[in-house]
């Protein structure tokens, strides 16, 4: 028997174990949705603020705002729902982040006027 995949890609995920590998969405707690979720906008948004690898290369503020506010607003109303415990840290991310797209602005947003700012405030440094 060969160890190369078959013209039947059902078939190779029934033999390496495919249902094994993965979680039923109805297992997983909602607070670990919500901060996945959280952190996928966090690092998406670094990148768009130029804080990654790529730099500059990557960095495009108008998609970054876009995030941050998109992020804001989750952070905003799920923190009832998850605990502070939980909460605390994205609170965190989410200000460093207005900060460094506040930063790296050429025209800074009126306090109150940047990304995410209508769910959390105004941000200052």
């Amino acid at each position: 028997m060969s160890s190369e995949p078959t013209q039947n890609p059902a078939a190779d995920e029934e033999a390496i174990g495919f249902d094994d590998l993965t979680r039923d969405i109805a297992e997983v707690p909602a607070v670990e949705v919500i901060t996945t979720v959280a952190v996928h906008l966090m690092s998406a948004a670094a990148v768009k603020c130029g804080l990654a690898e790529g730099g500059a290369k990557d960095k495009d503020l108008d998609e970054a705002r876009k995030l941050i506010t998109a992020l804001a607003g989750l952070v905003t109303a799920g923190a009832p729902e998850i605990s502070n415990f939980h909460a605390a840290p994205l609170r965190d991310g989410l200000r460093s982040l207005q900060l460094a797209f506040r930063e790296a602005s050429l025209v800074p947003d009126a306090p109150g006027s940047g990304p995410g700012e209508k769910f959390t405030g105004p941000v200052y440094s």
